[in-house]
């Protein structure tokens, strides 16, 4: 396996827009197990393939280290609850930065495995947090962008001193 380069804040990348994934063969699954070392190395709890430069839509997730890593192909968000909740959310392109945002508590998805089959998903809480945060890196969407002008502009200013 290999450690891919993870792109770090304010790479371009990191707003660009991931296409979908149509070829589901060997060099994605070698790919995904590549994505997975790189985030489990960073430490994180999940990745997105924008992260390490290559914009496609695929993400992994690895909340626990009891369960295996969920990998994710060209999700999507179908529906949303109406309750929210705040939990605190940063970035491996980010190391260190953390703020709080606000999203939706329930929602449902779909998503492809890595054999092109396609699925559906309810899920809620922290597990429902970090599939909008990564889709919302596969959009272009960096976490950053959540959060007010004011609070955005002074993790940054932290940030960048602690580097």
């Amino acid at each position: 396996m290999t450690l891919l380069k993870i792109l770090r804040y304010p790479d371009p990348g990191l707003a660009t827009p991931c296409l979908p994934v149509a070829t589901f063969d060997a060099e994605l699954a070698t790919f995904a197990d590549d994505l997975l070392e790189t985030m489990r190395a960073a430490p994180g709890v999940g990745i997105t393939a924008a992260h390490v430069g290559r914009f496609i839509r695929l993400f992994i997730l690895e909340l626990s280290k009891d369960k295996p890593a969920e990998i994710y192909v060209n999700p999507e968000i179908l529906e949303v609850g109406e309750k929210t909740i705040v939990h605190t959310e940063g970035s491996v392109s980010m190391p260190g930065a953390t703020d709080e945002i606000e999203r939706p508590f329930q929602i449902r998805f779909r998503y492809q495995d890595l054999e092109g089959e396609c699925h559906e998903m309810e899920t809620s809480g922290f597990h429902a947090v970090c599939v909008q945060h990564e889709i919302d890196q596969l959009d272009g969407m960096f976490w950053l962008r959540r959060l007010t002008r004011l609070k955005r502009d002074r993790l940054v200013k932290r940030w960048q001193k602690s580097q």
